[in-house]
């Protein structure tokens, strides 16, 4: 696969989480919007000195980092206020509860994937709570990057009928 390939895989698999990211960290849905090519331009500069493990982090990695860098770069043209500063800290940092929550909720996806009943278990905790990508499953477990495709999918309608039940009582 060439590098341009490979950027149309990047941009395919993590334009949105890289866009979340920035506006997250911005604020400016434009800024986010620049920010996110920049990170994508840089991965595709960048690239051939990437050992290929890890590609979300990676990738996660230039996108926080151009973020501080326009930050930082905007902090040096405007001073905030005091106010300012402080509001800005509440609204970026997350709260006791969204943490306790995130972690109830990766706690439940836990479980449900372990319910599932084999291969379907571990191959749902690899791909929804460790979120390793399809060809890193496949190399792990040596199979096919297909079986494991259609493995992922069957635990994906089990987990669904599964989390779907639990909506029906809850209601």
């Amino acid at each position: 696969m060439n590098r341009d390939e490979k950027l149309e895989e990047l941009i395919d698999r993590y334009q949105s989480l890289v866009f979340s990211i920035c506006f997250k960290m911005t604020g400016d849905y434009f800024a986010a919007e620049d920010l996110a090519q920049e990170t994508f331009l840089s991965a595709y500069e960048k690239y051939s000195s990437f050992d290929g493990r890890h590609e979300k982090a990676w990738i996660c990695r230039i996108a926080t980092n151009k973020c501080l860098d326009y930050l930082k770069a905007a902090g040096r043209r405007s001073v905030p206020t005091e106010d300012e500063w402080f509001s800005w800290q509440e609204d970026t940092a997350e709260s006791p509860e969204e943490s306790c929550l995130a972690r109830e909720v990766r706690d439940e996806l836990y479980r449900a994937c372990k319910e599932l009943k084999p291969p379907y278990d571990e191959i749902a905790l690899d791909y929804y709570y460790y979120e390793m990508d399809v060809g890193e499953i496949a190399e792990k477990r040596e199979r096919n990057v297909k079986t494991v495709q259609t493995q992922i999918y069957r635990a994906r309608g089990m987990l669904r009928k599964k989390y779907g039940k639990k909506e029906e009582r809850s209601v």
